[in-house]
Protein backbone atom coordinates (compact mmCIF):
# COMPACT_ATOMS: atom_id res chain seq x y z
CA UNK A 1 0.00 0.00 0.00
CA UNK A 2 1.15 3.61 -1.11
CA UNK A 3 0.87 5.99 1.73
CA UNK A 4 0.78 10.23 1.37
CA UNK A 5 0.51 11.93 4.73
CA UNK A 6 0.41 15.46 4.82
CA UNK A 7 0.89 16.49 8.09
CA UNK A 8 2.95 19.71 9.36
CA UNK A 9 4.16 18.54 12.79
CA UNK A 10 7.04 17.33 11.78
CA UNK A 11 7.59 14.98 14.43
CA UNK A 12 4.39 14.02 14.22
CA UNK A 13 4.35 13.43 10.32
CA UNK A 14 7.76 11.18 11.00
CA UNK A 15 6.16 8.72 14.23
CA UNK A 16 3.39 8.19 11.09
CA UNK A 17 6.28 7.72 8.49
CA UNK A 18 7.76 5.14 11.03
CA UNK A 19 4.42 3.19 11.51
CA UNK A 20 3.50 2.83 7.98
CA UNK A 21 7.08 1.60 7.73
CA UNK A 22 6.79 -0.79 10.01
CA UNK A 23 3.74 -2.29 8.45
CA UNK A 24 5.68 -2.65 5.33
CA UNK A 25 3.66 0.40 3.49
CA UNK A 26 4.97 2.68 0.83
CA UNK A 27 4.64 6.54 2.70
CA UNK A 28 5.40 10.09 1.53
CA UNK A 29 5.46 12.64 3.57
CA UNK A 30 5.14 16.09 3.09
CA UNK A 31 4.76 18.94 5.34
CA UNK A 32 2.52 21.86 4.04
CA UNK A 33 -0.97 21.98 1.72
CA UNK A 34 0.81 22.87 -1.12
CA UNK A 35 2.71 19.68 -1.86
CA UNK A 36 0.33 17.79 -0.32
CA UNK A 37 -2.31 18.88 -3.24
CA UNK A 38 0.45 18.15 -5.66
CA UNK A 39 1.51 14.59 -4.44
CA UNK A 40 -2.21 13.80 -4.47
CA UNK A 41 -2.76 15.31 -7.98
CA UNK A 42 -0.74 12.52 -9.02
CA UNK A 43 -3.08 9.87 -8.27
CA UNK A 44 -0.55 6.96 -7.31
CA UNK A 45 -1.27 6.61 -3.23
CA UNK A 46 -3.95 4.27 -2.04
CA UNK A 47 -4.89 6.20 0.55
CA UNK A 48 -3.95 9.90 1.73
CA UNK A 49 -3.65 10.83 5.54
CA UNK A 50 -4.65 14.70 5.30
CA UNK A 51 -4.25 17.21 8.22
CA UNK A 52 -6.84 20.11 8.57
CA UNK A 53 -4.59 23.17 10.06
CA UNK A 54 -1.69 23.43 7.37
CA UNK A 55 0.70 25.99 5.93
CA UNK A 56 -0.37 27.03 2.60
CA UNK A 57 -3.74 25.38 1.64
CA UNK A 58 -5.81 23.94 4.61
CA UNK A 59 -6.88 20.51 4.82
CA UNK A 60 -10.10 21.63 3.27
CA UNK A 61 -8.89 23.23 0.49
CA UNK A 62 -7.09 20.27 -0.56
CA UNK A 63 -9.53 17.32 -0.43
CA UNK A 64 -11.89 19.86 -1.94
CA UNK A 65 -9.53 20.07 -4.83
CA UNK A 66 -8.65 16.97 -5.22
CA UNK A 67 -12.12 15.77 -5.73
CA UNK A 68 -12.59 18.70 -8.42
CA UNK A 69 -9.96 17.03 -10.22
CA UNK A 70 -11.87 13.70 -10.10
CA UNK A 71 -9.00 12.08 -8.19
CA UNK A 72 -11.01 9.76 -5.27
CA UNK A 73 -8.12 8.42 -3.44
CA UNK A 74 -9.76 8.06 0.13
CA UNK A 75 -8.75 10.64 2.49
CA UNK A 76 -8.33 10.67 5.73
CA UNK A 77 -8.67 13.70 7.38
CA UNK A 78 -6.45 14.65 11.18
CA UNK A 79 -7.47 17.24 13.55
CA UNK A 80 -6.50 18.29 16.48
CA UNK A 81 -9.90 19.96 17.60
CA UNK A 82 -12.99 17.61 18.28
CA UNK A 83 -15.49 19.67 16.61
CA UNK A 84 -18.26 18.35 14.90
CA UNK A 85 -18.61 21.58 12.73
CA UNK A 86 -15.06 20.52 11.40
CA UNK A 87 -15.82 17.34 10.68
CA UNK A 88 -18.87 18.23 8.70
CA UNK A 89 -16.94 20.27 6.68
CA UNK A 90 -14.34 17.58 5.81
CA UNK A 91 -16.68 15.60 4.87
CA UNK A 92 -18.94 17.70 2.98
CA UNK A 93 -15.67 18.82 0.78
CA UNK A 94 -15.27 15.11 -0.24
CA UNK A 95 -12.95 13.25 2.93
CA UNK A 96 -13.87 10.13 3.56
CA UNK A 97 -13.23 9.50 7.49
CA UNK A 98 -12.18 11.55 10.21
CA UNK A 99 -9.68 10.92 12.83
CA UNK A 100 -9.17 14.13 16.21
CA UNK A 101 -5.75 14.22 17.65
CA UNK A 102 -4.12 12.45 19.48
CA UNK A 103 -5.01 9.24 18.40
CA UNK A 104 -4.07 5.47 19.00
CA UNK A 105 -1.90 4.15 16.19
CA UNK A 106 -4.20 1.03 16.22
CA UNK A 107 -6.83 2.46 15.66
CA UNK A 108 -5.24 5.02 12.81
CA UNK A 109 -4.07 1.75 10.99
CA UNK A 110 -7.48 0.12 11.33
CA UNK A 111 -8.93 3.09 9.61
CA UNK A 112 -6.83 2.98 6.63
CA UNK A 113 -6.79 -0.36 5.73
CA UNK A 114 -10.58 -0.06 5.96
CA UNK A 115 -10.28 2.88 3.12
CA UNK A 116 -8.04 1.18 1.29
CA UNK A 117 -10.73 -2.48 1.08
CA UNK A 118 -13.37 0.83 0.27
CA UNK A 119 -11.37 1.92 -2.16
CA UNK A 120 -11.44 -1.55 -4.24
CA UNK A 121 -14.86 -2.40 -3.71
CA UNK A 122 -16.04 0.89 -6.08
CA UNK A 123 -16.74 -0.74 -9.42
CA UNK A 124 -16.35 1.49 -12.76
CA UNK A 125 -16.86 -0.26 -15.94
CA UNK A 126 -14.95 2.62 -17.82
CA UNK A 127 -12.56 5.46 -18.54
CA UNK A 128 -13.60 8.61 -21.28
CA UNK A 129 -10.86 10.91 -22.63
CA UNK A 130 -12.02 12.77 -25.97
CA UNK A 131 -13.03 10.17 -27.98
CA UNK A 132 -11.52 7.58 -26.19
CA UNK A 133 -13.51 4.81 -24.47
CA UNK A 134 -11.22 2.59 -22.16
CA UNK A 135 -12.84 -0.81 -20.81
CA UNK A 136 -11.86 -1.80 -17.76
CA UNK A 137 -13.37 -5.19 -17.22
CA UNK A 138 -12.30 -6.41 -20.92
CA UNK A 139 -9.07 -3.85 -21.20
CA UNK A 140 -10.29 -2.65 -24.64
CA UNK A 141 -9.49 0.41 -26.19
CA UNK A 142 -12.75 1.99 -28.15
CA UNK A 143 -12.96 4.75 -30.54
CA UNK A 144 -16.26 5.02 -32.10
CA UNK A 145 -16.65 1.66 -33.86
CA UNK A 146 -13.38 0.72 -34.09
CA UNK A 147 -11.77 -1.07 -30.74
CA UNK A 148 -8.44 -3.12 -30.24
CA UNK A 149 -7.35 -5.12 -26.92
CA UNK A 150 -4.47 -3.62 -24.52
CA UNK A 151 -1.85 -5.95 -23.02
CA UNK A 152 -1.53 -5.79 -18.96
CA UNK A 153 1.06 -3.09 -18.89
CA UNK A 154 -0.33 -0.96 -22.21
CA UNK A 155 -3.59 -0.99 -20.18
CA UNK A 156 -2.15 0.26 -16.91
CA UNK A 157 -0.43 2.62 -18.46
CA UNK A 158 -3.18 4.15 -20.33
CA UNK A 159 -5.61 4.18 -17.09
CA UNK A 160 -3.34 6.10 -15.24
CA UNK A 161 -2.86 8.97 -17.86
CA UNK A 162 -6.58 9.22 -19.11
CA UNK A 163 -7.52 8.90 -14.25
CA UNK A 164 -4.96 12.02 -14.47
CA UNK A 165 -7.52 13.61 -17.12
CA UNK A 166 -4.61 15.57 -19.25
CA UNK A 167 -2.35 16.47 -16.43
CA UNK A 168 1.46 15.85 -16.85
CA UNK A 169 2.31 11.89 -15.65
CA UNK A 170 6.15 11.50 -14.76
CA UNK A 171 8.40 8.37 -15.95
CA UNK A 172 9.07 7.58 -12.11
CA UNK A 173 5.29 7.93 -11.74
CA UNK A 174 4.66 5.00 -14.36
CA UNK A 175 7.05 2.89 -13.32
CA UNK A 176 6.34 3.21 -9.99
CA UNK A 177 2.42 2.57 -10.64
CA UNK A 178 3.00 -0.28 -13.54
CA UNK A 179 6.26 -2.15 -12.71
CA UNK A 180 6.74 -1.14 -9.08
CA UNK A 181 9.02 0.76 -7.15
CA UNK A 182 11.28 -1.66 -6.52
CA UNK A 183 11.63 -3.10 -10.22
CA UNK A 184 14.13 -2.66 -12.53
CA UNK A 185 12.23 -0.64 -15.20
CA UNK A 186 14.01 2.08 -16.42
CA UNK A 187 12.77 5.17 -18.71
CA UNK A 188 13.29 3.36 -21.61
CA UNK A 189 10.64 0.38 -20.81
CA UNK A 190 8.22 3.26 -20.18
CA UNK A 191 8.89 4.93 -23.52
CA UNK A 192 8.80 1.53 -25.65
CA UNK A 193 5.01 1.26 -23.64
CA UNK A 194 4.27 4.71 -24.76
CA UNK A 195 5.20 3.85 -28.17
CA UNK A 196 3.11 0.61 -28.38
CA UNK A 197 0.23 3.17 -27.19
CA UNK A 198 0.34 5.76 -29.49
CA UNK A 199 0.15 3.01 -32.33
CA UNK A 200 -3.48 1.63 -30.73
CA UNK A 201 -4.38 5.22 -30.54
CA UNK A 202 -3.63 5.64 -34.53
CA UNK A 203 -4.98 2.51 -35.58
CA UNK A 204 -8.25 3.37 -33.67
CA UNK A 205 -8.76 7.11 -35.57
CA UNK A 206 -8.36 8.90 -32.01
CA UNK A 207 -8.13 12.80 -32.16
CA UNK A 208 -6.53 12.01 -28.41
CA UNK A 209 -2.45 11.98 -28.48
CA UNK A 210 0.30 11.12 -26.10
CA UNK A 211 2.56 14.09 -25.59
CA UNK A 212 6.30 14.54 -24.33
CA UNK A 213 7.16 16.98 -22.42
CA UNK A 214 11.01 16.31 -22.45
CA UNK A 215 12.06 15.52 -18.83
CA UNK A 216 9.12 15.99 -17.59
CA UNK A 217 7.01 13.40 -18.67
CA UNK A 218 3.71 12.70 -20.71
CA UNK A 219 -0.55 13.54 -20.79
CA UNK A 220 -3.22 12.73 -22.65
CA UNK A 221 -3.89 15.96 -25.46
CA UNK A 222 -6.86 15.98 -27.59
CA UNK A 223 -6.22 17.51 -30.81
CA UNK A 224 -8.80 19.08 -33.22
Amino acid sequence: MKVLIVEDEVRLADALGQIMKEQHYQADIVYNGTDGLSCGLSGEYDVIVLDVMLPGENGFQVVKKLRESRIQTPVLMLTARDDIQDKVTGLDRGADDYMTKPFIPEELLARIRALSRRQGEVIVEEMKFGDLTLNLSANDLCCGTKSIHLGYKEFEVLKILMSNSGRIVSKETLISRVWGSDSDAEDNNVEAYISFLRKKLNFVGSRVEISTLRKVGYRLEETT
